[in-house]
Protein backbone atom coordinates (compact mmCIF):
# COMPACT_ATOMS: atom_id res chain seq x y z
CA UNK A 1 0.00 0.00 0.00
CA UNK A 2 2.03 2.96 1.33
CA UNK A 3 4.64 4.86 0.72
CA UNK A 4 6.36 4.66 4.02
CA UNK A 5 10.53 5.20 2.61
CA UNK A 6 10.98 8.16 4.74
CA UNK A 7 14.10 10.01 5.23
CA UNK A 8 16.21 11.40 8.26
CA UNK A 9 15.39 14.94 10.50
CA UNK A 10 16.51 17.90 8.60
CA UNK A 11 18.49 20.81 10.57
CA UNK A 12 15.29 23.01 10.55
CA UNK A 13 13.30 20.24 11.63
CA UNK A 14 15.36 19.95 14.67
CA UNK A 15 15.55 23.65 14.86
CA UNK A 16 11.90 23.82 14.59
CA UNK A 17 11.32 21.61 17.73
CA UNK A 18 13.68 23.37 19.62
CA UNK A 19 12.35 26.79 19.28
CA UNK A 20 8.87 25.49 20.08
CA UNK A 21 10.23 23.91 23.18
CA UNK A 22 11.76 26.97 24.07
CA UNK A 23 8.63 28.94 23.46
CA UNK A 24 5.86 26.63 25.65
CA UNK A 25 6.08 25.66 29.30
CA UNK A 26 4.93 22.61 30.20
CA UNK A 27 2.32 24.53 32.06
CA UNK A 28 1.05 26.81 28.88
CA UNK A 29 1.24 23.50 27.02
CA UNK A 30 -1.12 21.71 29.35
CA UNK A 31 -3.89 24.65 29.23
CA UNK A 32 -3.31 25.35 25.52
CA UNK A 33 -2.64 22.31 23.42
CA UNK A 34 -6.10 20.46 22.78
CA UNK A 35 -8.18 18.96 20.00
CA UNK A 36 -10.31 21.13 18.11
CA UNK A 37 -13.97 20.19 16.53
CA UNK A 38 -12.84 18.59 13.63
CA UNK A 39 -10.17 16.18 15.96
CA UNK A 40 -12.61 15.21 18.70
CA UNK A 41 -15.10 14.58 15.90
CA UNK A 42 -12.42 12.20 14.37
CA UNK A 43 -11.72 10.44 17.91
CA UNK A 44 -15.17 9.90 18.35
CA UNK A 45 -15.20 7.94 14.75
CA UNK A 46 -12.50 5.03 16.16
CA UNK A 47 -13.02 2.73 13.18
CA UNK A 48 -12.43 3.52 9.48
CA UNK A 49 -11.63 2.12 6.51
CA UNK A 50 -9.75 2.57 3.43
CA UNK A 51 -9.95 1.19 -0.26
CA UNK A 52 -7.69 -0.34 -2.97
CA UNK A 53 -8.03 -0.87 -6.33
CA UNK A 54 -5.92 0.04 -9.50
CA UNK A 55 -4.65 -1.09 -12.50
CA UNK A 56 -1.99 -3.29 -10.38
CA UNK A 57 -4.84 -5.54 -9.56
CA UNK A 58 -5.24 -6.79 -13.73
CA UNK A 59 -1.27 -6.96 -13.80
CA UNK A 60 0.07 -7.94 -10.50
CA UNK A 61 3.69 -8.44 -12.11
CA UNK A 62 3.26 -4.30 -12.56
CA UNK A 63 6.68 -2.65 -10.83
CA UNK A 64 5.62 0.96 -10.35
CA UNK A 65 9.71 2.02 -10.17
CA UNK A 66 10.70 0.38 -13.70
CA UNK A 67 9.75 3.56 -15.17
CA UNK A 68 8.09 3.18 -18.61
CA UNK A 69 6.25 0.09 -18.24
CA UNK A 70 2.57 1.47 -16.68
CA UNK A 71 -0.11 -0.53 -17.92
CA UNK A 72 -2.46 0.73 -20.29
CA UNK A 73 -5.45 2.17 -19.17
CA UNK A 74 -7.40 -0.31 -21.03
CA UNK A 75 -6.73 -2.94 -18.79
CA UNK A 76 -8.92 -1.45 -15.93
CA UNK A 77 -12.16 -3.02 -16.48
CA UNK A 78 -14.13 -3.71 -13.04
CA UNK A 79 -17.87 -5.26 -14.56
CA UNK A 80 -19.40 -5.33 -11.21
CA UNK A 81 -17.95 -2.69 -9.72
CA UNK A 82 -20.55 -1.44 -6.82
CA UNK A 83 -19.47 1.17 -4.08
CA UNK A 84 -22.55 0.73 -2.12
CA UNK A 85 -20.85 -2.88 -1.47
CA UNK A 86 -17.88 -0.88 -0.58
CA UNK A 87 -19.24 1.04 2.08
CA UNK A 88 -21.41 -1.53 3.73
CA UNK A 89 -18.83 -3.92 4.26
CA UNK A 90 -17.03 -0.89 6.02
CA UNK A 91 -20.28 -0.14 7.96
CA UNK A 92 -20.50 -3.46 9.05
CA UNK A 93 -17.08 -3.64 10.51
CA UNK A 94 -18.02 -0.82 12.59
CA UNK A 95 -16.68 1.74 10.96
CA UNK A 96 -17.66 5.36 10.72
CA UNK A 97 -15.62 7.03 7.94
CA UNK A 98 -14.12 5.33 4.66
CA UNK A 99 -10.97 6.27 2.65
CA UNK A 100 -10.87 6.13 -1.04
CA UNK A 101 -7.33 5.33 -2.59
CA UNK A 102 -7.93 7.48 -5.28
CA UNK A 103 -4.48 7.28 -7.23
CA UNK A 104 -2.23 4.85 -5.79
CA UNK A 105 1.21 4.40 -7.02
CA UNK A 106 0.91 3.76 -10.50
CA UNK A 107 -0.87 6.62 -11.00
CA UNK A 108 -3.43 5.80 -12.45
CA UNK A 109 -6.79 7.83 -11.77
CA UNK A 110 -10.12 6.88 -10.69
CA UNK A 111 -11.89 9.78 -11.57
CA UNK A 112 -11.61 11.22 -14.98
CA UNK A 113 -9.29 13.78 -14.22
CA UNK A 114 -8.31 16.68 -17.17
CA UNK A 115 -4.64 16.56 -15.86
CA UNK A 116 -3.70 13.65 -18.30
CA UNK A 117 -5.59 11.10 -19.53
CA UNK A 118 -4.39 8.06 -18.03
CA UNK A 119 -7.58 7.58 -15.83
CA UNK A 120 -11.15 6.07 -16.03
CA UNK A 121 -11.14 7.65 -19.14
CA UNK A 122 -9.65 6.06 -21.18
CA UNK A 123 -10.97 2.39 -19.54
CA UNK A 124 -13.49 0.50 -21.10
CA UNK A 125 -15.08 0.59 -17.53
CA UNK A 126 -18.92 2.55 -18.64
CA UNK A 127 -17.55 3.18 -22.09
CA UNK A 128 -14.59 5.62 -20.37
CA UNK A 129 -17.45 7.67 -18.54
CA UNK A 130 -17.19 6.15 -15.40
CA UNK A 131 -16.26 8.00 -12.03
CA UNK A 132 -15.43 5.77 -9.16
CA UNK A 133 -14.69 8.72 -6.34
CA UNK A 134 -18.31 10.12 -7.44
CA UNK A 135 -19.77 6.78 -6.75
CA UNK A 136 -17.97 6.26 -3.95
CA UNK A 137 -18.89 9.78 -2.22
CA UNK A 138 -22.36 9.19 -2.94
CA UNK A 139 -22.28 5.60 -1.37
CA UNK A 140 -20.89 7.34 1.56
CA UNK A 141 -23.89 9.83 1.60
CA UNK A 142 -26.08 7.08 0.97
CA UNK A 143 -25.33 4.88 4.22
CA UNK A 144 -24.22 7.54 6.66
CA UNK A 145 -20.52 6.91 6.43
CA UNK A 146 -17.69 9.95 6.22
CA UNK A 147 -15.85 10.24 3.26
CA UNK A 148 -12.39 10.52 3.02
CA UNK A 149 -9.78 10.65 -0.16
CA UNK A 150 -6.40 9.10 -0.16
CA UNK A 151 -4.24 12.05 -2.21
CA UNK A 152 -0.77 11.03 -2.60
CA UNK A 153 1.40 13.21 -4.37
CA UNK A 154 4.94 11.28 -3.23
CA UNK A 155 4.90 8.77 -6.00
CA UNK A 156 3.79 8.60 -9.23
CA UNK A 157 4.79 5.76 -11.86
CA UNK A 158 3.10 7.55 -15.01
CA UNK A 159 5.22 10.62 -14.23
CA UNK A 160 8.30 8.91 -13.00
CA UNK A 161 8.15 10.11 -9.66
CA UNK A 162 9.80 8.84 -6.47
CA UNK A 163 9.57 9.15 -3.04
CA UNK A 164 9.08 12.10 -1.63
CA UNK A 165 7.42 13.44 -4.69
CA UNK A 166 10.67 13.96 -6.81
CA UNK A 167 10.79 13.83 -11.08
CA UNK A 168 13.38 11.18 -11.48
CA UNK A 169 16.19 11.96 -14.51
CA UNK A 170 14.81 9.49 -17.13
CA UNK A 171 11.22 11.41 -16.63
CA UNK A 172 9.62 12.93 -19.88
CA UNK A 173 8.17 15.59 -17.42
CA UNK A 174 9.75 18.01 -15.33
CA UNK A 175 9.62 18.57 -11.93
CA UNK A 176 7.36 22.26 -12.72
CA UNK A 177 5.09 19.67 -14.98
CA UNK A 178 4.38 17.44 -12.41
CA UNK A 179 3.73 19.88 -9.46
CA UNK A 180 1.10 21.35 -11.32
CA UNK A 181 -0.34 18.13 -12.42
CA UNK A 182 -0.39 17.34 -8.53
CA UNK A 183 -2.12 20.69 -8.09
CA UNK A 184 -4.56 20.02 -10.51
CA UNK A 185 -5.29 16.61 -9.17
CA UNK A 186 -5.69 17.94 -5.49
CA UNK A 187 -8.16 21.01 -7.21
CA UNK A 188 -10.28 18.59 -8.66
CA UNK A 189 -10.29 15.86 -5.33
CA UNK A 190 -11.01 18.76 -2.91
CA UNK A 191 -13.61 20.44 -5.08
CA UNK A 192 -15.76 18.59 -7.06
CA UNK A 193 -17.08 15.86 -4.75
CA UNK A 194 -18.12 18.23 -1.48
CA UNK A 195 -16.84 18.08 2.02
CA UNK A 196 -13.83 15.40 3.20
CA UNK A 197 -13.73 13.76 6.48
CA UNK A 198 -9.87 12.92 6.12
CA UNK A 199 -7.66 13.76 2.90
CA UNK A 200 -4.72 11.12 3.25
CA UNK A 201 -1.04 12.03 2.22
CA UNK A 202 0.57 8.61 1.89
CA UNK A 203 4.48 9.74 2.30
CA UNK A 204 4.01 13.13 3.69
CA UNK A 205 4.02 16.03 0.89
CA UNK A 206 7.33 17.70 -0.56
CA UNK A 207 7.67 21.33 0.63
CA UNK A 208 7.65 24.20 -2.01
CA UNK A 209 10.80 24.76 -0.92
CA UNK A 210 12.22 22.06 -1.69
CA UNK A 211 10.46 22.11 -4.85
CA UNK A 212 7.26 20.40 -4.03
CA UNK A 213 3.37 21.49 -5.18
CA UNK A 214 2.15 24.49 -3.58
CA UNK A 215 -0.28 22.72 -1.72
CA UNK A 216 -1.12 24.11 1.79
CA UNK A 217 -2.89 27.01 0.02
CA UNK A 218 -5.20 24.32 -1.81
CA UNK A 219 -5.78 22.50 1.69
CA UNK A 220 -6.77 25.80 3.00
CA UNK A 221 -9.26 27.24 0.71
CA UNK A 222 -10.75 23.90 -0.12
CA UNK A 223 -11.03 21.58 2.82
CA UNK A 224 -9.83 23.28 5.92
CA UNK A 225 -11.90 21.07 7.96
CA UNK A 226 -10.49 17.94 6.53
CA UNK A 227 -8.82 15.55 8.79
CA UNK A 228 -5.15 15.83 7.25
CA UNK A 229 -3.16 12.46 7.54
CA UNK A 230 0.82 13.04 7.38
CA UNK A 231 0.12 16.45 6.27
CA UNK A 232 2.60 19.52 6.28
CA UNK A 233 2.56 20.89 10.08
CA UNK A 234 0.78 23.88 8.77
CA UNK A 235 -2.26 21.72 8.42
CA UNK A 236 -5.68 22.69 10.72
CA UNK A 237 -6.39 18.96 11.81
CA UNK A 238 -3.17 16.98 11.96
CA UNK A 239 -3.06 13.01 12.58
CA UNK A 240 0.41 10.84 12.57
CA UNK A 241 0.96 7.94 11.70
CA UNK A 242 1.65 5.26 14.67
CA UNK A 243 4.64 3.49 12.96
CA UNK A 244 3.66 0.33 11.21
CA UNK A 245 1.15 -1.35 9.00
CA UNK A 246 -0.25 -4.33 11.65
CA UNK A 247 -2.67 -2.42 13.46
CA UNK A 248 -0.18 -1.96 16.60
CA UNK A 249 -0.25 1.35 18.11
CA UNK A 250 2.74 1.97 20.81
CA UNK A 251 1.84 2.40 24.53
CA UNK A 252 1.88 4.80 25.62
CA UNK A 253 0.35 6.34 22.95
CA UNK A 254 0.01 10.00 23.51
CA UNK A 255 -2.20 12.67 20.99
CA UNK A 256 -0.05 15.33 21.46
CA UNK A 257 3.23 14.98 19.58
CA UNK A 258 6.33 17.50 18.71
CA UNK A 259 5.62 17.31 15.11
CA UNK A 260 3.20 15.19 12.87
CA UNK A 261 5.62 12.92 10.88
CA UNK A 262 7.90 15.89 10.78
CA UNK A 263 7.28 19.68 10.19
CA UNK A 264 6.99 18.84 6.11
CA UNK A 265 5.32 15.33 7.11
CA UNK A 266 8.09 13.35 4.79
CA UNK A 267 10.47 12.52 7.50
CA UNK A 268 10.27 9.63 9.81
CA UNK A 269 10.45 10.04 13.70
CA UNK A 270 11.79 7.72 15.94
CA UNK A 271 9.30 7.81 18.59
CA UNK A 272 6.27 6.99 17.53
CA UNK A 273 4.29 7.15 20.86
CA UNK A 274 3.87 11.22 20.96
CA UNK A 275 5.19 13.55 23.60
CA UNK A 276 2.62 14.49 26.53
CA UNK A 277 4.05 17.93 26.73
CA UNK A 278 4.04 17.94 22.76
CA UNK A 279 3.17 21.79 21.15
CA UNK A 280 0.73 20.35 18.52
CA UNK A 281 -2.05 17.93 19.00
CA UNK A 282 -1.24 15.32 16.26
CA UNK A 283 -3.40 12.01 17.03
CA UNK A 284 -2.05 8.49 15.96
CA UNK A 285 -4.49 6.50 13.41
CA UNK A 286 -3.18 2.67 13.11
CA UNK A 287 -3.99 1.65 9.52
CA UNK A 288 -3.40 -2.37 8.57
CA UNK A 289 -5.06 -4.68 5.97
CA UNK A 290 -7.76 -7.51 6.86
CA UNK A 291 -5.50 -9.48 4.37
CA UNK A 292 -1.80 -10.68 4.20
CA UNK A 293 0.21 -11.55 1.34
CA UNK A 294 0.97 -9.49 -2.32
CA UNK A 295 1.29 -5.69 -1.79
CA UNK A 296 1.16 -6.12 1.79
CA UNK A 297 -2.40 -7.21 1.80
CA UNK A 298 -3.58 -3.78 0.70
CA UNK A 299 -4.39 -5.14 -3.12
CA UNK A 300 -6.45 -8.06 -3.95
CA UNK A 301 -5.07 -11.16 -5.20
CA UNK A 302 -6.59 -14.74 -5.19
CA UNK A 303 -4.71 -16.78 -2.37
CA UNK A 304 -4.04 -14.05 0.42
CA UNK A 305 -4.79 -14.72 3.73
CA UNK A 306 -7.38 -13.11 5.67
CA UNK A 307 -6.64 -11.80 9.41
CA UNK A 308 -9.04 -14.11 11.61
CA UNK A 309 -11.64 -12.52 13.75
CA UNK A 310 -9.01 -13.06 17.05
CA UNK A 311 -6.50 -10.63 15.32
CA UNK A 312 -8.97 -8.04 14.77
CA UNK A 313 -10.50 -7.83 17.91
CA UNK A 314 -6.82 -7.88 19.15
CA UNK A 315 -6.13 -4.74 16.77
CA UNK A 316 -8.98 -2.89 18.29
CA UNK A 317 -7.67 -3.17 21.70
CA UNK A 318 -4.18 -2.32 20.15
CA UNK A 319 -5.41 1.04 18.53
CA UNK A 320 -8.56 2.11 20.04
CA UNK A 321 -7.92 0.57 22.78
CA UNK A 322 -4.19 2.32 23.16
CA UNK A 323 -5.99 6.19 21.93
CA UNK A 324 -5.79 5.40 18.65
CA UNK A 325 -8.06 5.15 15.61
CA UNK A 326 -8.23 1.74 13.80
CA UNK A 327 -8.02 2.04 9.42
CA UNK A 328 -8.56 -1.05 8.20
CA UNK A 329 -7.71 -2.08 4.73
CA UNK A 330 -10.37 -3.66 2.28
CA UNK A 331 -9.85 -5.04 -0.95
CA UNK A 332 -11.99 -4.56 -4.35
CA UNK A 333 -11.23 -7.44 -6.42
CA UNK A 334 -10.88 -7.18 -10.26
CA UNK A 335 -14.78 -7.59 -10.54
CA UNK A 336 -15.13 -4.26 -8.16
CA UNK A 337 -16.34 -6.08 -5.16
CA UNK A 338 -15.23 -7.13 -1.80
CA UNK A 339 -15.01 -10.55 -1.75
CA UNK A 340 -18.19 -12.43 0.40
CA UNK A 341 -15.50 -13.82 2.26
CA UNK A 342 -13.99 -10.51 3.10
CA UNK A 343 -17.87 -9.42 3.77
CA UNK A 344 -18.59 -11.44 6.55
CA UNK A 345 -15.46 -11.42 8.02
CA UNK A 346 -15.83 -7.54 8.62
CA UNK A 347 -19.23 -8.36 9.89
CA UNK A 348 -18.14 -10.59 12.53
CA UNK A 349 -15.61 -8.31 13.69
CA UNK A 350 -18.57 -4.83 13.81
CA UNK A 351 -20.83 -7.91 15.93
CA UNK A 352 -18.08 -9.10 18.19
CA UNK A 353 -17.15 -5.24 19.28
CA UNK A 354 -20.66 -4.36 20.21
CA UNK A 355 -21.06 -8.15 21.79
CA UNK A 356 -17.78 -7.79 23.79
CA UNK A 357 -17.97 -3.64 25.09
CA UNK A 358 -21.28 -2.69 24.64
CA UNK A 359 -22.74 -4.15 28.22
CA UNK A 360 -20.11 -2.86 31.14
CA UNK A 361 -21.17 -4.74 34.33
CA UNK A 362 -20.78 -1.13 36.03
CA UNK A 363 -19.58 2.44 34.70
CA UNK A 364 -18.92 5.84 36.42
CA UNK A 365 -18.21 9.20 35.43
CA UNK A 366 -15.81 11.69 37.58
CA UNK A 367 -13.83 14.52 38.19
CA UNK A 368 -11.90 13.45 41.25
CA UNK A 369 -8.68 12.18 41.11
CA UNK A 370 -9.93 9.01 43.28
CA UNK A 371 -13.13 7.55 42.05
CA UNK A 372 -14.77 4.56 43.58
CA UNK A 373 -16.83 2.01 41.29
CA UNK A 374 -19.25 -0.39 43.12
CA UNK A 375 -20.11 -3.84 41.32
CA UNK A 376 -23.32 -4.52 44.15
CA UNK A 377 -21.91 -7.72 44.65
CA UNK A 378 -18.84 -10.22 43.80
CA UNK A 379 -18.46 -10.19 40.04
CA UNK A 380 -15.51 -11.44 38.15
CA UNK A 381 -14.18 -8.72 36.00
CA UNK A 382 -10.83 -8.66 33.45
CA UNK A 383 -10.70 -5.05 31.19
CA UNK A 384 -11.45 -1.87 32.32
CA UNK A 385 -12.61 0.99 29.34
CA UNK A 386 -11.24 4.58 30.58
CA UNK A 387 -12.26 7.75 28.50
CA UNK A 388 -10.90 10.94 29.26
CA UNK A 389 -12.81 13.88 28.33
CA UNK A 390 -9.89 15.23 25.53
CA UNK A 391 -11.93 18.46 24.78
CA UNK A 392 -9.75 20.27 27.36
CA UNK A 393 -6.72 18.51 26.62
CA UNK A 394 -5.05 15.36 27.44
CA UNK A 395 -4.07 15.30 31.30
CA UNK A 396 -4.10 12.06 33.07
CA UNK A 397 -0.55 10.85 33.13
CA UNK A 398 -0.53 8.04 35.39
CA UNK A 399 -3.39 5.95 36.89
CA UNK A 400 -3.31 2.57 39.12
CA UNK A 401 -7.00 0.50 39.43
CA UNK A 402 -7.58 -1.34 42.85
CA UNK A 403 -9.83 -3.84 43.98
CA UNK A 404 -10.80 -4.37 47.58
CA UNK A 405 -9.88 -7.83 48.56
CA UNK A 406 -10.19 -9.24 52.16
CA UNK A 407 -11.13 -5.69 53.19
CA UNK A 408 -7.43 -4.50 51.81
CA UNK A 409 -6.74 -2.18 48.30
CA UNK A 410 -5.06 -4.23 46.02
CA UNK A 411 -3.53 -3.02 42.32
CA UNK A 412 -5.00 -5.03 39.56
CA UNK A 413 -3.83 -2.44 36.81
CA UNK A 414 -2.01 0.58 35.72
CA UNK A 415 -1.51 2.19 33.03
CA UNK A 416 0.10 5.80 31.95
CA UNK A 417 -2.03 7.60 28.72
CA UNK A 418 -5.46 7.67 28.32
CA UNK A 419 -6.90 9.76 25.94
CA UNK A 420 -9.93 9.45 23.75
CA UNK A 421 -10.00 5.24 25.26
CA UNK A 422 -7.61 3.33 27.61
CA UNK A 423 -8.77 -0.67 27.34
CA UNK A 424 -6.66 -2.66 29.12
CA UNK A 425 -7.29 -6.32 30.27
CA UNK A 426 -5.74 -8.17 32.79
CA UNK A 427 -6.08 -11.74 34.54
CA UNK A 428 -9.72 -12.43 35.81
CA UNK A 429 -10.69 -11.64 39.32
CA UNK A 430 -13.74 -11.74 41.31
CA UNK A 431 -14.42 -8.15 43.41
CA UNK A 432 -17.56 -6.05 44.17
CA UNK A 433 -15.67 -2.76 44.99
CA UNK A 434 -12.79 -1.18 42.49
CA UNK A 435 -11.07 2.37 42.57
CA UNK A 436 -9.12 4.53 39.96
CA UNK A 437 -6.77 6.51 41.34
CA UNK A 438 -5.30 9.11 38.64
CA UNK A 439 -1.58 9.34 40.11
CA UNK A 440 -0.24 11.89 37.68
CA UNK A 441 -1.95 14.71 35.61
CA UNK A 442 -1.31 17.73 34.05
CA UNK A 443 -4.60 19.35 35.02
CA UNK A 444 -7.68 18.88 35.62
CA UNK A 445 -8.97 15.31 34.97
CA UNK A 446 -12.80 14.68 33.89
CA UNK A 447 -13.04 10.70 32.42
CA UNK A 448 -15.45 8.16 32.72
CA UNK A 449 -14.22 4.72 33.83
CA UNK A 450 -16.42 1.03 33.16
CA UNK A 451 -15.75 -2.63 34.01
CA UNK A 452 -16.20 -5.59 31.77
Amino acid sequence: MLVKQLFRKTGSTLFLTVLLSVMFSDDLLAQEVRPNKQQLEWADAEIGAIFHLDVINYVPEYNWRKWGTHPPASVFNPSKLNTDQWVLAAKASGATYAVLVAKHCSGFSLWPTKAHDYSVKSSPWKNGNGDVVKDFIASCKKYGVKPGIYASAAANGYYYVDNPGKVVASSPYTQAAYNKMVETQLTELWTNYGKLFEIWFDGGVMPRSQGGPDIVPLLKKLQSDAIVFQGPVQANNLIRWIGNEEGVAPYPNWSRADSTTSATGTIKVDDMSGNPNGPIWCPGEADFPLRRGWQGGWFWKEGQKMRSLEDLLRNYDMTVGRNSNMLIGIVVDTSGLVPQEDFARLKEFGEAVKSRYSKPLAKVSSKQELQSLSLGKEMTIKTIIIEEDISNGEHIREYILEAKVNNQWVKIAEGSSVGHKRIQSFDPISVKDTRLRITKASGKVSFTYSLL
